[in-house]
């Protein structure tokens, strides 16, 4: 088994991408195959060296291990020898139309009511027109000549599919500046490659029939190849995730603090009906089965993957979680506030309200109950039993309770209206700390 990860570094990843690529691990770890990396960079005008490198970065991230990258670009002498044999056989024919020529013909076969396919015209052509276009300076832009019949496959997620031909347009896979599209790049780099396995996205399953074509016209057995194509994910909402992805990028996920087990369990169950649990694609590869992917699209819904977050958060144990945690952090600060984290980066705000400095809280109307509050401040050394003491002295000073006990304390000494518990903060923030902050609201 042999499968390809297959972006075009024009932008950076998501988590649609992040699927495909998971998917792909997955796979090639559970039967003992090979995963490649293979940028298509044919656009040589978008494709940019930082997105390439960042698309190796996020991989490596995942816990994703690949052969490669294989560029595009380092292989056009390949696609030189693919396109002249095309040629020689009668499946590439050149053509000259402009497009607003072929504009014209879409609009004209919409009146008439027939699909707006290219008529091959060009086909038509006569070797003295051919070779009259060329004198005059017009450079030809090349289009594969597809079978009449249809091509059919099983797919291993949705099942038997098959895609007619005739109602296609010959695709263009050599544009005039001689430049090829991905159409044409795939299937070369696929057969050379030895891929045998492509997993890709739903989007691709007419694109799958036309480029079994044109592995059947360049001699590859389209009988050992084998497609499997996941339904498009949606947000939460249902509507189309494209919209939303730029707060579904995998740069930001990584800024932001989520854990790559947690996205990658996610993804890995997305779709089936198995509940999913962190792990990176080593841990998640036994027992990952393809079949068990859903034919319908799947919603990615952040609140899902940022509660299974959650999950790891609270349960990963100090020695992992160091090497991310602010300077100075230990044991005992993490066992206090991981219960509260949504994402590692929310670790320094709470290193902040133990150790170092927050805004002074604004509490107008609550000076004298703060006042009082700092009158009552037991002694060093502050215990668990410190804040239990300390609020009943306060509520038998100012006869508060409940909420208008607890919230003005936890506001001026945290700044949060929520988080870890106090009998357990309070001992990290220290009585010169809570001092302070108790005067800094006062005077706020």
């Amino acid at each position: 088994m042999k499968l390809r990860f297959a972006p075009s570094p024009t932008g950076f990843l998501h988590v649609g991408n992040a699927r495909i690529a998971v998917t792909n691990a997955l796979l090639a770890l559970k039967h003992g195959g090979e995963f490649v990396l293979r940028l298509d960079d044919t656009d040589t005008e978008r494709s940019r060296p930082e997105y390439a490198t960042a698309i190796e970065e996020d991989l490596g991230w995942l816990g994703i291990a690949f052969t490669g990258p294989v560029r595009q670009q380092d292989r056009t002498a390949l696609y030189d020898s693919a396109a002249a044999k095309l040629k020689a056989s009668g499946h590439l024919y050149p053509c000259f139309e402009s497009e607003e020529e072929l504009r014209f013909k879409r609009e004209q076969r919409a009146k008439q009511g027939k699909p707006p396919v290219y008529d091959r015209a060009a086909l038509k052509m006569t070797q003295e027109q051919l070779e009259r276009a060329l004198a005059n300076g017009k450079a030809p832009y090349w289009r594969f000549k597809l079978s009449q019949g249809s091509r059919e496959w099983n797919d291993g997620v949705l099942g038997a599919r098959s895609v007619k031909l005739p109602p296609i347009s010959d695709p263009v896979l050599i544009r005039a500046d001689g430049s090829f599209l991905y159409t044409f790049t795939s299937v070369v780099d696929d057969i050379d490659m030895g891929i045998t396995h492509i997993v890709r996205g739903e989007d691709h399953v007419t694109n799958t029939g036309v480029q079994l074509d044109i592995f059947a016209a360049l001699g590859a057995n389209t009988g050992a190849l084998h497609f499997a194509h996941l339904p498009l994910l949606t947000d939460a909402d249902g509507g189309p995730l494209s919209k939303r992805l730029g707060s579904l990028g995998l740069r930001q996920m990584r800024r932001d603090g989520v854990e790559p087990a947690a996205l990658v369990g996610y993804l890995a169950a997305l779709g089936t009906s198995h509940d999913p649990k962190p792990g990176l694609p080593a841990d998640l590869a036994p027992g990952f089965e393809i079949s068990a992917v859903s034919k319908s699209s799947a919603r990615f819904d952040p609140r899902q993957m940022l509660a299974l977050n959650r999950k790891l958060l609270h349960e990963m144990a100090f020695d992992v979680a160091q090497p991310r945690l602010p300077a100075g952090a230990t044991e005992h600060f993490w066992g206090v506030v991981r219960g509260n984290l949504d994402m590692m980066s929310e670790a320094r705000g709470w290193w902040d309200v133990a150790a170092g400095h927050i805004a002074p809280a604004e509490l107008p109307g609550e000076e004298e109950f703060l006042r009082a509050a700092l009158e009552t401040l037991p002694p060093e050394p502050f215990t668990p039993m410190t804040w239990p003491d300390w609020t009943n002295a306060v509520k038998a000073a100012t006869g508060r309770k409940g909420k208008a006990l607890f919230m003005p304390l936890r506001l001026a000494l945290t700044g949060e209206d929520h988080g870890p518990d106090l009998k357990d903060l309070l001992p990290l923030i220290g009585r010169a700390r809570a001092a302070e902050r108790l005067r800094a609201a006062i005077q706020a």
